[in-house]
């Protein structure tokens, strides 16, 4: 059995492995390559707009408040702001799709087929786990359009106006109600009610909040933005399986171990 991280530990570095193994598992890169093309023109043409025109009246405005560090603070917010158009941009017109498809590919790869057959043809037959995978037979969103994200994140862009403290405050922020998201597709595959959900991401919201903070700062990077959005799926992936493996171990404890133990690692 392959190794299994430590989930209540190490949450944080699943991203940072998503990218290690999107750069090493050769069935993803077409999904990558099909959308090369739009998200280098996309991110390009938009973080160019907002540094020529709004990164030094920003930083003029910071500059009051926070003297030379408005340099630093005011790069954060004009990459926050462009992470924030192009991910609406891109999610709602090219890569949920991609991205459902890089976290199954990684659960198929990962020994867990069963997961994802129910909710999508997987063929016994193929080059690859991406080459596998069938039409989705339920709905199959990677994380869903959220009005209320997209307006936080926008609230909480000035906390980059605060000195020292703002930009850490606003990622954190940021992460700890955009990681969960992330596994809307798990909990998608577990076919889990929105009460079941809730309290499944309320035991690991630190967990969550950890992640979605990594998740946001590799986004940040211009322009590999996007790139860093597939990989951070694949990470997502491995993470719920992980999570997977634990819950069937747990389910297979005898019952003398004690409920308690089985919910500490139910999903």
């Amino acid at each position: 059995m392959p190794r299994i991280f430590d989930h209540t530990r190490s949450a944080w570095l699943y991203p940072i492995r998503g990218i290690y193994y999107f750069a090493t598992h050769r069935f993803l890169w077409p999904l990558f390559k099909a959308r090369l093309v739009p998200i280098v023109l996309l991110s390009s043409f938009v973080y160019f707009l907002l540094f020529f025109f709004t990164y030094l009246p920003q930083v003029a405005f910071l500059s009051i408040f926070q003297g030379a560090g408005a340099w630093i603070n005011g790069a954060f917010l004009v990459l926050g702001e462009g992470a924030a158009i192009v991910a609406a941009l891109f999610e709602a017109f090219f890569v949920d799709e991609t991205l459902v498809d890089i976290f199954d590919s990684v659960l198929v790869n990962e020994g867990q087929e069963e997961l994802v057959l129910a909710s999508r043809v997987i063929y016994p037959e193929g080059d690859d786990p991406t080459n596998r995978l069938g039409t989705p037979t339920t709905s199959a969103v990677y994380s869903p359009f959220s009005l209320r994200q997209i307006l936080e994140f926008i609230l909480l862009l000035p906390l980059n106006f605060i000195p020292v403290a703002g930009t850490p405050m606003f990622l954190v922020l940021t992460g700890y109600r955009g990681g969960p998201f992330h596994h809307w597709r798990y909990y998608q595959l577990l076919d889990y009610s929105k009460q079941q959900r809730k309290e499944s991401i309320s035991r690991r919201q630190l967990q969550y909040t950890t992640f979605g903070t990594i998740a946001l700062l590799l986004q940040l990077i211009p322009p590999f933005s996007m790139l860093f959005l597939m990989t951070t799926a694949a990470g997502a992936a491995l993470w719920a399986s992980d999570l997977e493996t634990k819950r069937q171990l747990a389910e297979q404890r005898p019952r003398q171990l004690g409920d308690s133990y089985h919910d500490d690692y139910t999903a």
